[in-house]
């Protein structure tokens, strides 16, 4: 219940974020009988899809699968129009989802967390807001997401160009009209790989600063028929079900071959299957070991190599866009609509930052090692501190005094993802070591949300105070997703998988490889075994063990 007293407000969970998962979290604890807030930085719903408002800005989810499955009256009244969506119509559909469930009346927006505080007496956390005021919660639920903290270049006067910037995680509202400007971008991962063909058609001149080439594909995006919708809402049931239990939260086929034992003629078949068909999931999963196999992962690879010399006109350029340096899908693959044919433009510029390093912003532009640039306007498409840096970046403060960024600083530690020892009654949705990123994120969100309603309602029906991962459960699960890791490629790639985009951030692989439905399977022997792995108290102990 919610309670106001002389030192602030009391409700039974306070939520942070209100993206996809903080809205299914707030609908559904207000169907087990909890009273919850969300407390919201921005004006409005939608998290990554209100922030990212970039040219380009898509799902590469296919939209058919990108949307809530836990009401079935939502899924049959909401029809997407194209392949994958675009950010307008991701951010329609969540504002929807928020007038549909009556939601915004439970969303405090422009508030964010400054301090968080377990009171292990009371069993409360403490959360002091941006707006002065401190609500106390029984739970504290961090729907922040996994790409919502941005970060700039650690380059030498990033601050000092004088005409305007933008980064591709804020971008503005209104938008952003590059016509006739002279437009410098830094980056080429997802959003540079989405939006550098749609400035490109509009700017007078564009430079692209690439350090690190990306593998992409074409999307292949198109308008859905109305005879793929209506067969995806027959059903969808089952292919929701199919979802659930897949490694990426897609239901795909699942391959019987390595790479390595076919010709290269049916290897390359496969490939361009998924290739012509915009898949990245039949492409990383055309066989057993692309992911697990260094000389199979080559060929896919090459495959795509050699798609990039057949487009890109000028050689040299081909090849500079060709990445060598980590396997395929060890970073985040990207889809993508004329990203490659975009370099044939004769406006656009591509300078590999390998031969010719970036060496300070100035007033004016850009110096590289061996030239200076001019320009109007300069787009960061630079990404973020992924996963771990909307929840480090607030100070949350456990149990006996430590704090989550203290706990993190040698690698995150965290039961499943989704509890911390040392940190009661605290979840993070998606979070570290969870399938988060390596799924379709609305499988994985809606996992959580309904995990953790289960175990709010066990405490309330056995009249517990406090929940809390067992240090040793939190050391096997570490040990487990290290494992796991390591047994595939993407410990290979200096990637935002794996932190290597923040300096002084702990190499480690973040999200959980296992797969979606194993992960989702061992939760449910956790459930079903008494809670393996967590302790709990009643209102009468004073501390947790």
């Amino acid at each position: 219940m919610t309670q106001s007293n002389g030192e602030g407000r009391s409700v039974d969970v306070v939520i942070v974020g209100a993206g996809f998962g903080g809205m299914y979290m707030l609908h559904h604890l207000r169907q087990l009988g909890f009273a919850a807030k969300v407390l919201e930085r921005g004006d409005g719903v939608g998290g990554t899809w209100y922030w990212n408002r970039y040219p380009g800005a898509r799902c590469d989810v296919e939209s058919l699968f990108y949307s809530y499955s836990f009401d079935e009256q939502l899924e049959q009244e909401w029809s997407w129009s194209e392949k994958y969506s675009p950010q307008p119509e991701i951010l329609t559909y969540a504002n929807h989802v928020a007038d549909r469930f009556d939601l915004r009346r439970d969303i405090e927006f422009e508030t964010a967390v400054d301090r968080a505080v377990w009171d292990d007496a009371a069993a409360v956390w403490r959360i002091h807001t941006s707006k002065g005021e401190t609500i106390s919660a029984q739970h504290y639920v961090m729907a922040s997401g996994c790409l919502s903290h941005s970060k700039l270049p650690e380059i030498k006067g990033v601050h000092s160009f004088r005409g305007p910037t933008y980064h591709t995680g804020h971008w503005p509202h209104e938008g952003v009209d590059f016509t006739g400007l002279r437009v410098g971008v830094i980056g080429t991962g997802s959003s540079g790989i989405q939006s550098i063909p749609l400035i490109a058609q509009q700017a007078a001149h564009v430079t692209v600063f690439q350090r690190t080439p990306n593998f992409s594909m074409p999307a292949g995006n198109r308008l859905l028929t109305e005879a793929e919708v209506s067969s995806m809402k027959a059903d969808y049931r089952a292919q929701r079900q199919a979802a659930k239990e897949s490694g990426f939260g897609v239901p795909v086929e699942l391959p019987t071959k390595s790479a390595l034992e076919v010709t290269e003629e049916e290897r390359n078949a496969k490939y361009e299957q998924g290739w012509s068909e915009g898949n990245l999931v039949a492409l990383l999963l055309a066989f057993t070991d692309v992911i697990t196999d260094k000389a199979a992962n080559d060929t896919a690879a090459e495959f795509i190599r050699n798609k990039i010399r057949s487009i890109v006109k000028d050689p040299q350029t081909a090849e500079d866009l060709c990445p060598f340096d980590h396997p395929v899908g060890t970073k985040r693959p990207c889809l993508d609509t004329g990203y490659y044919e975009t370099f044939n433009r004769q406006n656009v510029r591509l300078v590999n930052l390998r031969r010719t390093p970036l060496t300070e912003i100035t007033p004016s532009g850009v110096c590289t090692s061996e030239e200076t640039f001019e320009f109007d306007a300069i787009v960061f498409a630079t990404g973020f501190d992924a996963m771990t840096g909307a929840l480090v970046n607030v100070d949350i403060e456990g149990r006996d005094g430590i704090t989550l960024k203290d706990k993190w600083k040698d690698g995150t530690r965290t039961y499943l993802g989704l509890m911390v020892h040392g940190f009661p009654n605290f979840y993070t949705i998606t979070g570290p070591a969870s399938p988060s990123v390596f799924s379709n994120m609305m499988v994985s969100i809606e996992q959580h949300v309904e995990l953790i309603g289960t175990i709010l309602s066990h405490l309330r029906n056995n009249h517990k105070s406090a929940i809390e991962a067992t240090k040793e459960a939190e050391d096997f699960w570490v040990e487990h997703n290290n494992e796991a890791g390591a047994a595939t490629l993407y410990p290979l790639a200096n990637s935002w998988y794996m932190g290597s985009n923040v300096p002084g951030k702990p190499r480690v692989l973040m999200p959980y490889i296992g797969g979606v439905g194993v992960y989702r399977q061992e939760c449910d022997e956790i459930v079903a075994d008494n809670f393996r792995g967590f302790t709990m108290r009643d209102a009468r102990t004073p501390a947790m063990a």
